[in-house]
């Protein structure tokens, strides 16, 4: 069974900020911006985000748009901490909702009673959720793209495997400062020959915000 093929879309400031340090986010980029990220959903199986944006942001994950399809929503979280009231598990019996986790605890047996569908992914070498075992397990459930929708740890955990195929990239024309909370987190980097690279294939206008599309770099 073939991984799924996997986008990360940002929306940042344009020195690439997710969010100031008390973890204000809303909003960075503008209205068009937010529509175009809704409809990217849409064209995707799934949308994954990890434990700490779930727990800061309460997202639905949804599209929001008329005859627009909702994806498969999938929550990384090594500790199973998705609460009980979250907007996620409250609409998981509604829509189809993944906690992937390494935990098998009180917690997560709970949420499957609001529908929550639990897949245990084993542990990996950096503490968290096995990103590996979890590409074949979303596979195995006919997931065959994937959108991860933040937030920086799990973004820096799919790049250090190479399993960003794409990036959409939406920068406002805003800039937080260096103790904003970064797009992408540590890829523990010590070398430029070691650097992960996209090439560009596409820039335009949307709003007062840009629309960058990135492809990887094969090699």
């Amino acid at each position: 069974m073939a991984r799924p093929q996997i986008t990360l879309k940002i929306a940042t400031s344009l020195d690439g900020k997710i969010a100031l340090e008390n973890g204000q986010s809303k909003w960075i980029t503008g209205e068009a911006a937010r529509k175009a990220g809704r409809q990217l959903r849409a064209t995707h199986d799934a949308i994954a985000i990890g434990a700490n944006t779930a727990l800061a942001d309460n997202p639905l994950l949804t599209t929001r748009i008329d005859d627009l399809p909702d994806p498969v929503r999938i929550v990384f979280d090594s500790r199973a901490r998705l609460p009980l009231d979250s907007q996620l598990a409250q609409t998981a019996k509604s829509i189809p909702t993944y906690l992937i986790t390494t935990n098998d605890s009180a917690a997560s047996r709970a949420i499957v009673e609001q529908g929550v569908i639990i897949l245990f992914a084993g542990t990996g070498a950096d503490g968290y959720v096995d990103i590996d075992i979890a590409m074949d397990m979303l596979g195995h459930h006919g997931i065959k793209t994937l959108l991860i929708e933040g937030g920086g740890t799990l973004a820096a955990s799919f790049i250090k495997r190479g399993l960003i195929d794409k990036i959409e990239w939406f920068r406002a024309p805003t800039i937080l400062g260096a103790e904003g909370r970064p797009a992408i987190g540590a890829l523990a980097l010590s070398d430029m020959a070691h650097v992960y690279k996209f090439k560009r294939v596409s820039v335009t206008g949307i709003g007062d915000d840009i629309h960058e599309r990135y492809q990887r770099v094969e090699g």
